[in-house]
């Protein structure tokens, strides 16, 4: 029976993970696709093989310090009942869906932590919930999309300035092919960083029921969730693609390209030093930085304004779902 809901629990994971990945097309394909440097479904493609890369790469060559991140997030005593971590799961794939549904990108990473924090105070109570690791994890999924803004908004001005003089139609056909590069720098920081928070569910799940003695990535688990988020990105998401493409800020190839670079750059600092942040966020903070520099109008503020809100909203909706599953698990006995 335990083998039975093992097995359930690393299906729904990998289900979560294949939500991230479609939900999260856009963080790399969108700006790519807004200025036409590439057509939809090649710019699908060459975003899932890097995603697929990057996670793989990641987690086998480098490290895994987000998922020991998300793994040690919530640390009961004898460890998490199956039920329960698929409640956690429940909660970010619900929140996914919605926010896909309504063509906003929201963060997934923002959704799992919410659920996993549910899960953990209705299951465990406070006291499960590392206070520590929860403390820079959240400094670290609200300063990134700042920063992205910030330092998108600084590099657009330098680009700005030191090309003032330069003819349009010949730049834009540079900044098109550089942002081929930059696109395939943004699908590779996401499955260096979101993957692994998948990786760290189904670990977590293998600790807890005694199938691991300690928390360490498999080979085989980081293969099935590089495989599940590139499957996903595959499948595309295109109404968060149309959002971060079209609708924030009418984009030229020389604001994707800076988007792009600066959101890749800002993930592979955050997975450098273990903290998953939302790949989404900082994209969108960095398209919004890189629209803002022309004039203040050029971003749509009130579609941002609705990004923002859906920001604020995820981490406090996939708990409540997250725990009301827990709490009705609790009260039948099923977990």
């Amino acid at each position: 029976m335990v083998d039975l809901l093992l097995l359930l629990t690393i299906v729904v994971a990998l289900g979560f993970d294949f939500t991230n990945g479609f939900h999260d097309t856009a963080n790399a394909v969108a700006t790519t696709i807004g200025t036409r440097a590439l057509p939809p479904r090649p710019a699908i493609i060459f975003s899932a093989t890097l995603n697929l890369v990057g996670a793989v790469v990641a987690t086998q060559l480098v490290h895994t310090k987000v998922a020991d991140t998300i793994g040690g997030l919530v640390k009961p005593q004898g460890g998490i009942a199956l039920g329960f971590i698929m409640a956690a799961l429940a909660g970010a794939i619900a929140w996914n869906l919605v926010t896909w549904r309504a063509g906003l990108p929201s963060s997934s990473s923002h959704a799992l932590i919410g659920g996993l924090l549910g899960m953990g105070v209705a299951g465990y109570g406070l006291a499960a919930i590392k206070s520590k690791t929860l403390v820079t994890t959240i400094i670290a999924l609200v300063t990134s999309p700042i920063v992205g803004l910030i330092v998108a908004y600084l590099v657009m001005v330098l680009l700005s300035n030191l090309l003032k003089n330069a003819h349009p139609a010949p730049a834009n056909r540079v900044f098109r092919r550089l942002q081929v590069l930059s696109s395939a720098f943004v699908s590779f920081s996401h499955g260096a960083n979101d993957s692994q928070k998948t990786m760290a569910v189904i670990t977590l799940a293998l600790v807890s029921t005694h199938h691991l003695k300690k928390f360490s990535v498999p080979v085989w688990v980081a293969v099935i969730a590089a495989l599940a988020i590139g499957l996903g990105t595959y499948a595309g998401g295109w109404r968060i693609i149309r959002t971060m493409g079209t609708r924030i800020i009418k984009l030229q190839p020389i604001n994707g390209f800076t988007a792009e670079t600066v959101g890749a750059l800002v993930i592979q600092v955050a997975t450098q030093f273990g903290q998953p942040v939302s790949t989404t966020h900082v994209v969108s903070g960095a398209v919004m930085g890189s629209g803002a520099t022309g004039r203040l109008s050029a971003v749509r503020w009130g579609v941002a304004r609705n990004i923002v809100i859906a920001w604020v909203l995820t981490i406090p909706a996939a708990a409540v779902v997250a725990g009301v599953l827990t709490l009705l698990m609790k009260a039948s006995g099923v977990a």
